[in-house]
């Protein structure tokens, strides 16, 4: 499921070179065509394609900046902290799809089963609309006390939820927890960041998604066994005492410089108050859109149409007013899509979203309508597309620390979706289990590949100080792609069950799996039900035909994707770590700087 702060004060807000001017002065006084004599690749203007371009001479002596040589070996605090930020990635992904097993008796327990999709939705919205806000407290406060925040409340938000009395108690618990989950997926990829240069990167958030990945896979797994054998509060509950011990490695641990030359009330005032407001209003209503959209109300409603549209108004006024002279800290500066790689990256992150994401809902599926196995089993069939996509991402990232370059893994991994989706549409009725664990790897891999290397590509063309504005961005148009890669599929399957229903001569069964019942319908319990040998495989056939649909869809997203890799410029990643917010060094003779 980032946004970054927005620049801080008018020092540190970097310089926009004008396009097509070789003469323009890059950050710290260094000319472009300096920067291209040192290059071996030349430069699109507004891309900075190494340390150099990002950083010239002058901003070595800047205040509270410092350039450290990539470092041979990390230390024991490194890893502390990485593990530290890993725990918490792990928790907040597992908790994303956990309650998907245990609402049924959650609802049971607490009533309200008319709202129980926003004990699910009220997670994602929270955790959506608010990255880009801590992507600019990250900026302003430091990283320090925005991650050990945002994992307090997380872990809040968890008690929260397992001492709900009602399903309104626990809502609110969800929301709580969304707020925190939010900042803590946008401040684990801005700390990685910070830590490690450019070129590094790549394999430390290779790691990093691979945990997020398997907690995403294992959540239902867990939701299932938590209620078989004990309390559903103890979904919620397990993440209190791992939260708090996440707390103490990062209070104990995660010490970074900052910039704190300004007071309290200073730093208040650089937030964008107004730009984070419309834009968290506007997520919200277009979030309710899709949440409502195909389940409780059709696409025509009003109750659809009416927020979707004044959510992308709410959109659009809020990119006029990031872009507007009174904007003066904006929260999601034009400029991180001013050059073509680094918007063209954002573009490749969405449509990666949009695509991947549909193995995870239509993959099981087809495994209980059309196999028909049971939700737990469902989860066990799906483990080949993470299990691949793990050593996959890892891969991708040392791949990408050793050789330099991301477009080359990029191809790669997009083609191995195209590649993966369309052997998935000849999954049939009687699939082997060869065929259904084959045809999931090409997929898995590729996702894999992929994902890791999109944010370097993000920032190699930018400086470091857009490290936070940047990862916040790329967090958050990740995660927007995730919902709309669950609404857009989910659409055309929809769209395509109900065309194909006149195959089922039984009225009665058709009636129940029309107009948007059919994903809720496809489970083993329910297919159970039809008895009929007949009815039952016609509703088999519409179903294999229905989910054929998505992998189209899917494939041609990819496919788009893999065409856009090459509007992309391959820059130089940068080796050496230019940052403000590096790790405080032990305290020798002389006083360290202030931590976050």
């Amino acid at each position: 499921m980032t946004s970054n702060a927005a620049a801080t004060v008018a020092a540190t807000v970097p310089t926009v070179p004008v396009d097509n001017d070789d003469t323009t002065a890059l950050a710290g006084g260094h000319t472009r065509a300096d920067a291209e004599l040192e290059q071996t690749a030349p430069t699109n203007a507004g891309e900075s394609p190494s340390k150099e371009a990002a950083v010239g001479e002058g901003d070595k002596g800047g205040v509270g900046k410092e350039i450290q040589p990539a470092a041979s070996s990390k230390s024991v605090r490194f890893f502390a902290i990485i593990v530290a930020l890993a725990l918490s990635g792990l928790l907040t992904s597992l908790e994303a799809t956990i309650t998907s097993t245990a609402l049924p008796t959650i609802t049971a327990d607490l009533g309200g089963a008319d709202l129980y999709i926003w004990v699910v939705n009220g997670f994602y919205l929270t955790q959506t609309a608010f990255q880009p806000l801590f992507g600019q407290v990250a900026n302003i406060y430091g990283r320090r006390w925005p991650m050990i925040t945002s994992t307090a409340t997380f872990t809040l938000g968890s008690g929260l939820c397992g001492g709900a009395r009602n399903i309104n108690m626990l809502i609110a618990g969800r929301l709580i927890q969304g707020i925190g989950a939010g900042g803590i997926n946008v401040l684990i990829e801005i700390i990685i960041c910070d830590l490690l240069p450019l070129r590094e990167r790549g394999r430390y958030l290779g790691i990093m998604f691979g945990l997020i990945a398997l907690g995403t896979s294992l959540g239902p797994l867990f939701g299932g066994l938590i209620v078989q054998h004990t309390s559903w509060r103890w979904v919620f509950y397990l993440n209190v005492p791992i939260g708090g011990a996440a707390l103490v490695t990062l209070f104990a641990f995660l010490r970074v410089k900052s910039d704190d030359t300004s007071n309290y009330m200073m730093q208040l005032k650089r937030i964008d108050w107004l730009g984070n407001v419309i834009f968290v209003l506007s997520m919200v209503s277009i979030l309710i859109a899709l949440s409502w959209s195909g389940s409780q109300y059709p696409w025509s409603s009003f109750r659809v149409i009416v927020p979707l549209v004044m959510g992308f108004a709410g959109f659009g006024l809020f990119v006029f007013y990031e872009a507007s002279k009174y904007c003066v800290n904006p929260t999601m500066p034009l400029h991180l899509f001013s050059n073509r790689t680094s918007g063209t990256a954002f573009g490749l992150t969405f449509l990666h979203s949009l695509s991947a994401i549909s193995v995870m809902y239509f993959l099981p599926v087809y495994f209980q309508a059309v196999l028909g196995v049971t939700p737990s089993r469902a989860g066990v069939e799906l483990l080949p597309t993470i299990l691949f996509m793990i050593p996959a991402a890892i891969t991708a990232g040392g791949l990408l620390s050793k050789l330099g370059r991301y477009r080359p893994i990029q191809h790669v991994g997009f083609a191995l979706m195209v590649i993966g989706f369309g052997l998935l549409t000849l999954l049939k009725a009687q699939a082997t289990t060869a065929q259904w664990v084959g045809y999931q790897l090409a997929s898995a891999a590729g996702t894999g590949l992929a994902l890791p290397v999109l944010l370097p590509a993000v920032q190699a063309s930018l400086t470091e100080e857009d490290t936070a504005l940047s990862t916040s961005t790329w967090a958050f148009i990740r995660s927007f792609g995730l919902i709309w890669g669950a609404t857009i599929p989910t659409a055309a399957f929809n769209n395509r069950f109900n065309t194909l229903l006149y195959r089922i001569t039984n009225p009665v069964i058709a009636e129940e799996l029309a107009d948007g019942k059919a994903y809720e319908r496809a489970t083993k319990s329910f297919m159970d039900t039809i008895t009929d040998p007949v009815t039952h495989a016609q509703v088999v056939s519409v179903y294999v035909d229905s989910i054929k649909t998505v992998w189209y869809v899917s494939m041609a997203f990819a496919a788009l994707a893999f065409l856009l890799v090459i509007v992309q410029k391959e820059v130089p990643l940068r080796k050496d770590l230019d940052t403000k917010f590096s790790m405080e060094e032990k305290a020798k003779s002389t006083k360290t700087d202030p931590a976050t």
